[in-house]
């Protein structure tokens, strides 16, 4: 059977993607930093912060799936249509995500970093602008 060419949206061929180097790094020459080095930077923590961060948002998203099968038959009957389970899921579940994140993130040693996407979370909602004081 002959290979198959795969062609982009012009009828090129497709550039083969770059390769990542032995040591797992970006690759030298290649100008990329890594998902992990570009987190860091961006929420300014280091190794240990970003690892704490990133297990609070595992822990948290692990715990709400979880939670969901519990809490959606105590407040619904399986019977109710799709679209209010997802509404209820929603206003109920995703508060409860946040909580959770919060208290996973103060025992992973970040709470100054959750508190401070907790109320940007809570002025999106709000509809509120951001106010100078943080």
């Amino acid at each position: 059977m002959p290979a198959v060419r795969r062609t982009g949206r012009h009828g090129r061929p497709e550039a083969a993607a770059p390769l990542p180097s032995a040591a797992g790094g970006p690759r030298p020459g290649c100008g990329s930093v890594s998902v992990f080095d570009r987190m860091k930077a961006r929420w300014g923590v280091g190794l240990p912060g970003l690892l704490a961060i990133l297990a609070a948002f595992s822990l948290a998203g692990t715990t709400t799936v979880w939670f969901k099968g519990p809490v959606m038959a105590f407040l619904m009957p399986e019977t109710a249509p799709g679209w209010l389970q997802w509404a209820v899921y929603l206003v109920v579940m995703l508060p409860v995500y946040q909580v959770l994140l919060l208290a996973y993130g103060t025992l992973l040693g970040q709470f100054d970093f959750f508190w401070s996407k907790l109320k940007a979370v809570g002025r999106l909602v709000s509809g509120r602008a951001p106010s100078a004081s943080g």
